[in-house]
């Protein structure tokens, strides 16, 4: 714990003599865990470009390149600080080597530069992200029995009551500090086990969809802290008959959201599912391992490389909905 007991810091409504407080966030060589420091700004600005280029020692986050473990984090998005709040700001970063070069941990520069080749159709993404909650241990599972496991399946998704939800507060929390930060959360919920949530980001058009998604995971496991809790994004958190974890891409581009737009859905999928197995692979930090724990055909998922198969509303498929905003949705 803190030492303060749950009790609100009283040095944070301190005057901050006209300057103001940045921190920085990078994705770290994992490919999963997020880092930051803080850096003080000697004026306001929510423009990236406005702000420095800065450093961190990558041995200790598994991004150093031989004898030089400098690594210059470069500011991509700025969002408001919903923690200190004020002009203070968050800032998504990412990772340069000490020579100014694109670091091999970084995927935004080219997924940046193939939205850049493709912006004229619009890409529009929502991301449907779910996670679990354990105790501080990160190893139990919020508000499960101490020995055991609670009941079935069924009862907890969307749910309300104290029997059937667990971690409501952190969820509202995190939700409001996303609208104050100007993250484009969509919506949430409880999801099928219990304990385990789902947030909705988008729509996002382009590579402002990787920031807002990396910057509001972050909010959500610094919310957590306040609660002592762990958040996991583990696509099989517990084994056995419990729901995974996943995170879900809904795309459209403009052809399919204008008349006549089914006949682009399904040469999308078309095109998709020639590099299925790639994707499988690619989308997955451990090279598939973690997303073949979670895709087995059960629990709301599609098998783990049986091909592409395509409909209409169904879970764990390829999917689209007709309507307004059409989708694929890729699991």
């Amino acid at each position: 714990m803190d030492g303060l007991d749950g009790q609100i810091n009283p040095f944070m409504d301190l005057d901050q003599m006209g300057k103001c407080q940045a921190y920085y966030i990078w994705i770290d060589g994992s490919g999963q865990g997020l880092r930051g420091k803080t850096k003080t700004l000697l004026q306001p600005t929510m423009n990236p470009d406005d702000l420095p280029v800065w450093n961190f020692d990558g041995s200790s986050t598994g991004q150093s390149l031989g004898e030089n473990s400098d690594i210059y984090i470069k500011p991509v998005a700025c969002f408001r600080d919903p923690f200190r709040r004020g002009e203070n700001i968050l800032v998504m970063c990412e990772t340069l080597d000490h020579e100014g070069n694109v670091h091999p941990t970084n995927k935004r520069r080219s997924c940046y530069e193939n939205m850049e080749k493709c912006k004229d159709l619009h890409p529009w993404f929502g991301i449907e992200q779910e996670y679990t909650m354990f105790d501080y241990t990160g190893r139990h599972p919020y508000g499960w029995p101490a020995n055991g496991y609670p009941g079935p399946q069924g009862p907890y998704y969307c749910a309300v009551g104290s029997n059937r939800v667990k971690g409501r507060k952190i969820v509202e929390a995190h939700y409001r500090a996303c609208l104050y930060a100007g993250i484009k959360i969509a919506g949430s919920n409880a999801e099928v086990m219990p304990s385990q949530w789902e947030y909705q980001v988008g729509p996002c058009e382009g590579i402002e969809m990787g920031d807002h998604l990396w910057v509001s995971r972050w909010i959500l496991q610094r919310i957590a802290e306040e609660f002592n809790v762990v958040i996991s994004f583990d696509p099989k958190p517990i084994p056995g008959d419990w729901n995974g974890a996943g995170c879900h891409t809904n795309i459209s581009t403009l052809p399919m959201r204008e008349e006549g737009g089914l006949e682009h859905i399904y040469e999308a999928i078309k095109l998709m599912g020639e590099k299925h197995v790639e994707h499988i692979m690619d989308y997955d930090p451990t090279g598939g391992e973690d997303n073949k724990r979670r895709l087995t055909g059960l629990h709301e998922t599609a098998r783990f490389v049986p091909g592409v198969e395509v409909g209409v509303a169904r879970a764990g498929k390829y999917e689209f909905n007709r309507g307004r905003n059409r989708e694929i949705g890729i699991q």
